[in-house]
């Protein structure tokens, strides 16, 4: 422990608190302090100027990264058919219709991503008390009810990351691993943050973007200034 405790306080020494960096120096900065022995994942946590109890303030997407997360996603899809022999070709861990509903209910969750197509949303809402809490339930905004698996399936694999903002008005997501390159860290984080920019809701009030940090699991919090200024 005070092996772990020496290190993060080089971490902090490391890192100037009291202002926010250009968003390449920041990832540099990450990935130096990043020292544990397994390769931790990077992450960017936003504070947003949005109450998310009001539905035209709700921040919610998905985002591809340009280098992806350094972690290979376990799909599940809800296809019959053709749409299912998609969904397989596509790389889907998992494919079914009544009988994956009913392996869910049995409480087998092995997946990180749920996708699936419009007619089985019918099979899938019964399911919203297992997959909504876990932030797992398909939803059309999020492209994961669509006709098009395979694509989506593609996505997943390719590293698409979900977000959505919290009750508190935070975003958060992982979107790498230390062993990236800087410069592949800060593409995936400018590619994040894009997307939150693009997600503004009608409903934001004065500033959207209050507050940044990029930080690894064990590292110390960088603040980062906005790529909109």
């Amino acid at each position: 422990m005070a092996r772990n405790s020496k290190r993060l306080k080089a971490a902090y020494d490391a890192v100037d608190r009291s202002k926010s960096y250009p968003l390449a120096e920041a990832a540099k900065l990450v990935k130096d302090n990043a020292k544990a022995k397994f390769d931790e994942t990077i992450e960017i946590a936003i504070n947003l100027g949005v109450d998310p109890r009001h539905a035209d303030q709700m921040v919610r997407g998905a985002v591809s990264m340009p280098h992806g997360t350094g972690k290979t996603l376990r799909v599940a899809v809800f296809a019959r058919d053709a749409k299912a022999d998609e969904a397989k070709a596509a790389g889907a861990d998992v494919v079914g219709a009544e009988d994956l509903a009913d392996s869910i209910q049995g409480g087998e969750m092995d997946f990180d991503r749920v996708i699936a197509t419009p007619d089985m949303m019918g099979v899938v809402g019964r399911l919203g008390k297992v997959l909504g809490p876990k932030g797992l339930m398909p939803n059309p905004k999020l492209g994961t009810v669509t006709p098009d698996v395979a694509s989506a399936v593609a996505a997943a694999k390719a590293g698409e990351v979900q977000f959505r903002v919290e009750k508190a008005g935070v975003v958060h997501a992982g979107i790498g691993k230390a062993s990236f390159d800087a410069s592949k860290i800060a593409d995936n984080a400018e590619a994040f943050l894009q997307a939150i920019h693009k997600a503004k809701p009608s409903g934001a009030k004065g500033a959207y973007v209050k507050k940044i940090t990029l930080s690894s699991t064990m590292g110390a919090g960088v603040f980062v200034e906005d790529i909109a200024g």
